[in-house]
């Protein structure tokens, strides 16, 4: 039942719940129509007690709404009694003056709902976005709606259900589920719906909780968020259709996208996770796609892990999108997990059909899983033989447009292949299961490296980069320490930059061994920030120096005034949070320029240098 009371929303709502009826209550006539639509309700009461004109409005937009209240209980009091014409004409089907009792008002609404049956042919619910928890059997159980757009099985236990929201939002419904009586709101944001209410209610009697889930802002319909839930993807067969009367008018481009690690999921928890991280990667997909206009490309999944992009325009610009889409962790039975994929591109030739060029599609992919295959079992002796080097690449002081310090990146100077970026390198470490042995060299030989430098280099911070899985083994912060110690490079120059992108399960023991690092002299950075679902969490809850814009953000700041507002949100939070902000991927003036208006204090990037040698670096610094 949806209720809107100016004055005693929580009492009503509690005494409808008490009634039997699950209760979506509002305190404002504020697009009250839509409100009453999400809310799935087929009954409105509407408590117009001393607020008699907000309520004929409220009454007058419902009555008029394409969705109206199958019944529409309005409370007045007796002094409007006079008014009733102008309500009945609004679309109210029945009133209850004041004075009156809990039963009374009990009894008048099982009168209007006699006539109320739920709007629409749909089961029940199917169409609702709301959970509910079972004590007996200790489930969360979401609806099927929110199980889709959430990417997650409709029974969880309580534990993956919690870690859907950020943990500021688990602390706060946990403090409004300790204090709820009967029924109570909290207002929360989940993805991807953003900003919600949730209407929760607890039967005295079981302890059963119940909850609706009301989108704000101007969310799409239910019909618009199914379709987004399941994305139309072809399969193969749809696919090849689709390409060979393309060909007939002229070349067609194709994507050819990969997961990178499905394998792992479907190991790990189950092939019904794996369908589901599929279902989110052909969403993402889609909406990548999305922003690049039209005419629109078709989407189509292949086989197992692989999809395809196909259109009769140049796919350039949707590569990347794609990538930097699917570069985002995905939500995996509660957990965050970075999966990554890869995407190339292919363009027909003259006498090509759909399976000539599906297949050399393919044959590309088989070169390259080879060449990823070689490179791992190559990788240990590129360790010992002295393959693997080290690049620095400059940050800036904005103000003064000094160099005041570098970002360590690793690089594979391959005999065969020549250089392989820190991306290829540490996909070959993870398929030969040496990422841990090729982290430890990486930071070693930097460190090394930086304590070894000319006298001109010695006023330089450096910066070097760890991963979740470093901080997650036994001894990190002891074992870093020693590393450092024993390379003779000053803790007190050296800046720890965790990627923000990674998966850090127990924030709580991270934040006390960055502490630590902290305490020894060092200091640390949250590095990529942006990129993730984690930001805010790893914000509140590690103990930082700096915040790194990811390259992305910090060259939106050149496109239309949104994405401008979005990074100096950024940069304004984390200086009230008294951290240094360095902004990554700078390339341009107009971004530069930007960036110092909002209040960047740092910036690296192509627009002072690529990633240097120590003697390409010197005389940089030099000049």
């Amino acid at each position: 039942m949806f209720v809107l009371s100016f004055r005693q929303r929580d009492e009503l709502a509690a005494l409808v719940a008490r009634g039997g009826w699950q209760a979506v209550a509002a305190r404002r006539g504020e697009a009250v129509e839509r409100r009453f639509r999400t809310s799935g309700a087929a009954m409105a009461l509407i408590d117009a007690r001393g607020a008699f004109e907000d309520g004929l409005i409220a009454a007058r937009a419902l009555g008029e709404a394409v969705e109206r209240p199958a019944a529409m209980l309005v409370c007045v009091s007796k002094t409007d009694l006079s008014r009733l014409g102008a309500l009945y004409e609004a679309g109210a089907t029945h009133f209850l003056a004041s004075p009156f009792g809990e039963e009374e008002l009990l009894q008048a609404l099982r009168f209007a709902a006699r006539g109320a049956t739920p709007r629409g042919s749909a089961a029940p619910g199917r169409d609702l976005i709301g959970w509910r928890w079972d004590p007996e059997r200790r489930r969360v159980q979401l609806s099927p709606l929110l199980a889709r757009l959430v990417d997650q099985p409709d029974s969880l236990t309580a534990r993956a259900a919690m870690r859907l929201l950020s943990a500021g939002a688990r602390d706060e419904l946990r403090g409004a589920l300790r204090d709820i009586a009967a029924t109570t709101a909290v207002v929360q944001t989940i993805e991807p719906l953003g900003r919600v209410v949730q209407h929760l209610q607890r039967d005295a009697r079981t302890g059963r909780l119940l909850a609706l889930v009301e989108p704000l802002g101007t969310p799409p319909d239910v019909a618009a968020l199914l379709r987004e839930a399941m994305p139309r993807v072809r399969d193969a067969a749809g696919a090849r259709r689709w390409i060979d009367h393309a060909l007939i008018e002229g070349p067609v481009h194709l994507l050819a996208i990969g997961l990178a690690r499905l394998d792992i999921v479907n190991l790990a928890y189950g092939r019904g996770a794996g369908d589901r991280l599929i279902q989110s990667a052909a969403r993402r997909i889609e909406e990548a796609l999305g922003a690049q206009g039209a005419p629109r490309p078709i989407v189509a999944r292949l086989d197992g892990a692989e999809f395809v992009v196909a259109a009769r325009r140049p796919l350039d610009e949707a590569a990347p999108a794609i990538e930097a889409a699917l570069s985002r962790p995905f939500v995996v039975e509660g957990e965050l997990m970075p999966v990554g994929a890869s995407v190339r591109g292919v363009v027909s030739q003259p006498g090509d059909d759909a399976a000539a060029l599906l297949r050399r599609l393919g044959e590309d992919d088989s070169d390259q899983a080879v060449s990823i295959d070689a490179l791992a079992v190559q990788l240990r002796d590129a360790i010992e033989g002295g393959q693997i080097e080290i690049l620095w690449q400059p940050q800036v002081a904005i103000a003064s447009g000094a160099i005041v310090g570098v970002e360590a990146l690793a690089r594979w100077r391959h005999p065969q292949l020549g250089e392989l970026g820190a991306e290829t390198l540490f996909a070959a470490a993870g398929r030969a299961g040496l990422s841990s042995t090729l982290s430890d060299h990486v930071q070693s030989l930097a460190l090394a490296r930086a304590a070894a430098w000319p006298a001109a280099l010695t006023a330089l911070r450096v910066s070097i980069n760890v991963t979740a899985g470093d901080v997650a083994r036994a001894g990190f912060a002891d074992r870093l320490l020693d590393r450092v110690d024993a390379s003779g490079f000053p803790r007190a120059r050296l800046t720890v930059e965790i990627t923000e992108s990674g998966l850090m399960a127990e924030l709580g023991e991270a934040s006390r061994l960055l502490a630590e690092l902290r305490r020894a002299g060092l200091r640390v950075a949250i590095d990529d920030f942006g990129t993730g679902y984690s930001s805010l969490a790893y914000l509140k809850a590690l103990p930082l120096d700096y915040l790194k814009i990811d390259k992305a953000l910090a060259q939106d700041i050149a496109g239309n005034p949104r994405d401008r507002i979005v990074v100096r949100g950024v940069i304004d939070m984390a200086r009230s949070l008294g951290l240094a902000v360095i902004a990554e991927g700078v390339e341009t003036d107009q971004q530069l320029e930007l960036l110092a208006a909002e209040g960047c204090q740092y910036y690296q990037g192509f627009l002072c240098a690529q990633p240097l040698t120590i003697n390409a670096l010197e005389a940089l610094v030099t000049a």
